[in-house]
């Protein structure tokens, strides 16, 4: 019996190009269209009233504001649910609140928000009485209040370019103790826009104390500390003006006396005997 040759079967033609394209070209709209219905259904979901802000608890420092008062000032600015709310968005609506210097905002599951306030320390007066409700805190920097919640009522006044003011603070509280040796205290601190400087004492006194580094106006004022009180005494007369920005000396007014660089210089002698 004669054997069968083996049957030839001829491979598939191959598909177009134009047809291979078109798969892919439908594949992909397919999986981008599932991708979407996808994303769809959660942003319903996540804008379901069951995800919504119900509550936010207040920490930190709240001596300036009652917790009810933070909330009515900061809720209105609020947006979105718990998942698309922008705690920066956030963060700033809660520290637009009068006092509040910062504030730290965190998500707590499933509906609330938990934010941390810092408060602002008032720390002196900022620019003259027209310029209004601007107060320096303890950082130097400058923020609004309302004059009124102030409770220091001696607050000393800086006024000076605008960006000083950390600056100002800084020279404020080093030269405080020096001024303390007089029985006085520093009223207003006064930087000019050409950086000579000026101190009001709480006695009504006035002392100039020209253009330098902050390290060179204290050691003036150092200076000028250690030989004063000496001219004080000598005339029993309080101290009404003094000028530091002599090179040797210093020009001296007392209630009803005025002295010349010549009698400080005299004062420092004999300080130094």
């Amino acid at each position: 019996m004669a054997s069968r040759a083996p049957a030839f079967n001829p491979p598939p033609p191959p598909v177009p190009a134009d047809v291979r394209l078109m798969h892919v070209v439908a594949n992909t709209l397919f999986v981008l269209a599932a991708l979407a219905g996808v994303a769809t259904l959660v942003l319903w979901m996540l804008r379901l009233p069951l995800f919504a802000l119900h509550s936010i608890r207040v920490e930190g420092e709240v001596t300036r504001n009652s917790v009810a008062t933070i909330r009515a000032n900061a809720a209105p600015k609020l947006a979105g649910n718990f998942f698309t709310t922008s705690l920066a968005v956030d963060q700033a609506a809660f520290e637009s609140v009068p006092w509040v210097r910062k504030a730290v905002v965190r998500r707590e599951w499933p509906s609330r928000l938990v934010v941390r306030l810092e408060e602002h320390r008032a720390a002196a007066l900022w620019g003259s009485e027209a310029d209004g409700s601007q107060l320096v805190n303890s950082f130097g920097e400058v923020f609004e209040a309302n004059l009124g919640d102030v409770e220091d009522e001696h607050l000393p006044s800086l006024t000076g370019p605008a960006g000083s003011a950390a600056q100002m603070l800084e020279l404020l509280r080093r030269l405080r103790p020096s001024f303390e040796r007089l029985d006085a205290r520093i009223d207003a601190l006064t930087l000019s826009g050409r950086g000579s400087w000026r101190v009001e004492l709480d006695t009504g006194a006035e002392v100039e104390l020209g253009r330098g580094t902050l390290d060179e106006l204290v050691a003036s004022t150092e200076r000028f500390m250690a030989t004063v009180t000496q001219v004080i005494s000598r005339y029993q007369r309080p101290l009404e003006y003094a000028d530091l920005r002599h090179l040797d000396g210093y020009a001296l007014k007392l209630r009803g006396v005025s002295t010349g660089v010549d009698v400080t210089k005299d004062a420092i002698k004999e300080k130094k005997k």
